[in-house]
């Protein structure tokens, strides 16, 4: 957006002002719509987007319609209002559900609405007026710090492959750690009937390899948890402000599960048949499966599409 454009758009929506900006809005949307992002008049050679919110305390879907920068691929907008002193209705609706629908025109997708702080908005910010010279102004005319919101696309562009992420990359690991649960359960399940008794006296024993089974994945469990709770977790609730309860409710999680975890190593490193009672050592067992089911489907349910949308699955050799 130009200084010149800036001031056009301004003059338009004072020209509102005491009328229905609702319905300036709507025309304004409309023209867009009906000339796939072609505008005509004011708005001539404007590079614009509708971007569909879901209103903060209605729940409904409100459009808006934005000035709109690309950098690298990602859809750029800002919350600057002409340097209001207050925020923009579509960006209290982002912090509160950051799924939005994006129109440029010749392009409609899905996103995720992130919010940088600090330092890299300020880079983003200088990166926007650099393009957009008109947004200085309306930073200048407040002390309001003017949000800039990066818009992720969920999923591929079309025709393109679709890329693994950091999302996709944390369910492969909760899944490796279901079947080493699942290994470890059976395991005890055969120490319960007996079965240390037929193992053959040339291989460790089964409450041996039980023991070995359950240092490796609590430790694995404990470096996954260790590495969202330090990296992960932070750097989603710095950007989505909408994760923080769900971050917050995984975080504490994660501390019932240490708890637990403990406890049952315990257990095993203290087991030995005929003598340990292995019936509390299964129940303490599934009792931390459930528990590690119930936060991997929660976590899965609400961080892995950010996380997608967001950070490339680590390439590991």
């Amino acid at each position: 957006m130009s200084e010149e454009q800036a001031e056009a758009w301004e003059a338009s929506a004072n020209t509102w002002v005491g009328l229905d900006v609702n319905e300036f809005q709507r025309q304004v949307i409309a023209e867009f719509r009906a000339n796939s992002g072609k505008m005509s008049g004011m708005f001539e050679g404007w590079a614009l987007a509708v971007l569909t919110t879901v209103g903060a305390k209605s729940g409904l879907r409100r459009e808006s319609i934005l000035g709109y920068l690309e950098f690298a691929g990602k859809g750029i907008v800002v919350a600057s209002s002409n340097g209001s002193d207050k925020h923009p209705a579509w960006y209290h609706n982002i912090r509160k559900n950051p799924i939005v629908t994006v129109e440029t025109g010749t392009d409609t997708y899905q996103a995720i609405a992130a919010i940088p702080q600090a330092q890299e908005r300020d880079k983003l910010f200088d990166r926007v007026i650099a393009e957009a010279p008109g947004y200085a102004d309306h930073q200048a005319k407040t002390t309001r710090e003017i949000p800039v919101v990066v818009l992720h696309r969920i999923g591929p562009k079309p025709g393109e492959e679709r890329v693994r992420g950091l999302g996709d990359w944390i369910v492969e690991v909760h899944d490796w750690l279901r079947k080493e649960l699942e290994t470890l359960r059976t395991q005890v399940d055969q120490v319960a009937e007996g079965g240390a008794d037929t193992i053959e006296r040339t291989r460790p024993d089964l409450a041996q390899q039980m023991r070995a089974h359950c240092l490796n994945f609590c430790g694995a469990l404990k470096r996954h948890h260790g590495g969202e709770d330090m990296a992960v977790f932070p750097m989603l609730a710095e950007q989505f402000p909408a994760l923080a309860p769900a971050l917050a409710q995984l975080g504490e999680e994660h501390k019932v599960v240490a708890r637990l975890q403990e406890d049952i190593q315990r257990l095993v490193d203290g087991f030995v048949p005929g003598e340990t009672d292995p019936v509390r050592l299964r129940a303490d067992l599934e009792r931390l499966a459930n528990q590690l089911e119930s936060h991997f489907g929660y976590e899965e349910e609400t961080i892995v599409t950010a996380l997608n949308a967001t950070a490339l699955a680590p390439d590991l050799g």
